[in-house]
């Protein structure tokens, strides 16, 4: 079975390049993150002459995510238990979908940006964290896949340039120690592996033509639990799918299970 994630910044903007991404690569299960738009509003008629059911959770043009799969699609769960909230009245974010999908249940998460260290919004993102942890301690023992964008760069080697985050998000010790938890409760990252070394990357800002120059991050992730992970045969990052006009700030990342 093959699976993959994509932060594609907007379905409704890229559906076409997601159904051409489902076909090159034969995927048989496709997490989605920053789906920006609610189900009714999602263009996916072309998915599903594929064969393919799909499981969204979005409210509005903010966050969104989505699980796509061919193999099967059950239990789907919006959120995961004792998932926090952020903003007025406190509402739970459509930032995580749960589905079982040929016996594996696949999440699709969108961590929180964190904005800026003194933020709000950071100490809401570390809880998110926290709290996701407390419920996938429970799902270790089973075939699970923490999917998608973590808004994390858990080592210097998945920054470009250090120096240049220094005050910034996404390095901060403690949003690494919180990334370090999952692998200290079991998970595994399956996909540095196949990937080894510096410049790995999966995300690329639009800004001063950063992909052309290769200044990225490495914030996209599969982790496996141990059951999971033993299953992987090989991973990898579909680069090219971020070149050209029109592209996500985010490359595909794929994993392929025995």
């Amino acid at each position: 079975m093959r699976i993959a994630t994509w932060n594609v910044n907007s379905l409704r903007s890229r559906i076409d390049r997601v159904e051409a991404f489902l076909d090159r690569h034969e995927v048989d299960v496709l997490a989605l993150q920053e789906t920006k738009a609610r189900e009714d509003q999602l263009p996916l008629m072309g998915i599903e002459a594929r064969g393919y059911e799909i499981a969204v959770a979005g409210v509005n043009q903010w966050n969104g995510v989505a699980i796509i799969s061919r193999v099967g699609l059950s239990d789907v769960e919006v959120g995961f238990p004792g998932q926090p909230g952020w903003g007025e009245g406190v509402e739970t974010e459509s930032r995580a979908i749960g589905a079982t999908c040929g016996g594996v249940r696949i999440w699709s998460l969108y961590v929180p940006n964190g904005r800026k260290v003194d933020d709000p919004h950071y100490v809401y993102k570390l809880d998110w964290l926290a709290r996701l942890r407390e419920a996938a301690q429970a799902w270790r023992d089973h075939d699970v896949a923490l999917v998608g964008d973590w808004n994390i760069a858990p080592t210097d080697e998945d920054v470009f340039d250090m120096a240049q985050f220094a005050r910034s998000t996404h390095v901060t010790p403690p949003e690494r120690a919180a990334f370090q938890a999952f692998l200290d409760d079991g998970y595994v990252d399956v996909v540095r592996p196949h990937a080894p070394g510096p410049e790995v990357y999966t995300y690329w800002d639009y800004y001063r033509q950063r992909y052309e120059r290769n200044r990225g991050m490495r914030i996209d992730f599969v982790l496996g639990s141990a059951p999971l992970a033993a299953r992987v045969t090989g991973a990898f990052i579909d680069r090219e799918e971020r070149a050209g006009t029109g592209a996500s700030d985010h490359a595909p990342v794929i994993v392929d299970l025995s």
